[in-house]
């Protein structure tokens, strides 16, 4: 029988008004995202309404850039607005971390060899370890220190194992200022190094993991990268927390990570971790004969749907012939047939409507389930 690989546990928040967030262990796997845009001073209100909706669909943490120091105070006016435990993204200046830590900000996300030396992450170690924030250990195959990158294109060394390598060195300064509170990444743009360089440091460390694929690409190519080679990983036990690289929406990232880890979970469904509640949704393709928009209304319903705390499944089905029937399983159901719309309940038709009484039917029908 396999052994189950345990990581550290790293906790993230749980001071002030943010939110705890446990990763590792025997936690289940954490759901993030990026947030895409410049986030702006004038509009933190809309900012925290959206990062409220994120939460509801399942994304346990959010990561900004924060390429200067009026980001980091723009960041730390909204973490001081929101219980979601926020992740501030450095490069090159250790004063922006530093000033980071001045608000509720949960967690530093770092690359200790391009932040200016050994004594400049000193400083922002002693800091963040006063305030008990954790910091994740960042490493790209596109930023792979020179002495490595020369060996990965003369001497046959692997980019995987690169990466490792590069990893080891930056938890080895952290290591050496006695910071234990760490997750590490290494990113990597190809599905076989991403597979094989997070398999390679998971059976030499005890170390948190963030796993994904970087630059994966838009929705579709994004999400068929990302699964093939999370669910590769999950389902052997490696990773705890998940980011869906997308050049898409940040609610669809989530979505894309949720279904990920219920995909690993099928395939090994003994580990605890792999775990989600929430509502499954299934809805057919459409054809020729459908007479119902079910693209139109999956787009609608599907952030709602992803929102709500029911283990339910609910469909979108296009037609009588993937109708009532062919959705039976389904706890709720929508259809249509000719010019009208039939809400059903495990293959049973409960409601015949018109096509613009089907959202508040369903709502409706939803609602007392």
């Amino acid at each position: 029988m396999k052994q189950e690989r345990i990581s550290k546990v790293v906790k993230i928040g749980g001071f002030s008004h943010v939110r705890p967030v446990f990763v590792g262990g025997n936690h289940p796997i954490v759901i993030q995202t990026m947030w895409k845009d410049k986030l702006l001073p004038g509009k933190l209100d809309e900012a925290a309404a959206r990062i409220g909706v994120l939460g509801e669909m399942g994304c346990g943490l959010l990561r900004f850039a924060v390429p200067d120091i009026e980001s980091a105070q723009t960041l730390g006016k909204l973490a001081e607005m929101v219980s979601m435990p926020l992740v501030a993204d450095i490069h090159f200046d250790y004063k922006i971390a530093l000033r980071c830590l001045d608000f509720p900000i949960a967690k530093i996300r770092l690359n200790p060899g391009n932040i200016g030396g050994k004594e400049k992450v000193k400083i922002v170690l002693e800091k963040a370890g006063s305030k008990n924030i954790p910091i994740r250990i960042g490493v790209n195959a596109g930023s792979l220190p020179a002495d490595l990158r020369h060996k990965v294109d003369t001497e046959g060394l692997s980019t995987a194992e690169a990466l490792v390598q590069a990893a080891q060195r930056e938890m080895s300064i952290f290591d050496e200022f006695g910071f234990t509170s760490i997750i590490v990444s290494m990113k990597a743009s190809t599905i076989a190094d991403t597979i094989s360089t997070n398999i390679i440091l998971s059976g030499r460390a005890d170390v948190t993991l963030h796993v994904g694929v970087t630059e994966a690409g838009p929705l579709i190519a994004g999400v068929t990268r990302n699964t093939a080679a999370l669910v590769h990983l999950l389902k052997e036990g490696v990773g705890d927390t998940v980011r869906v690289s997308l050049s898409d929406t940040m609610e669809n990232e989530v979505i894309a990570g949720r279904e990920i880890i219920a995909a690993a979970s099928q395939l090994s469904p003994d580990n605890k971790r792999l775990g989600f509640s929430g509502v499954n949704i299934v809805s057919c393709p459409r054809c020729a004969r459908a007479g119902f928009d079910t693209h139109g209304f999956t787009s609608r319903w599907m952030p709602r749907l992803y929102s709500l705390k029911k283990d339910i499944t609910a469909a979108v089905m296009g037609c009588e012939v993937n109708g009532p029937q062919e959705a039976k399983h389904a706890d709720i159901g929508i259809t249509g047939a000719g010019d009208k719309v039939l809400i059903f309940k495990h293959g049973k038709i409960i409601r015949t409507i018109t096509a613009d009484q089907a959202d508040a039917v369903f709502e409706e029908e939803l609602g007392k389930i």
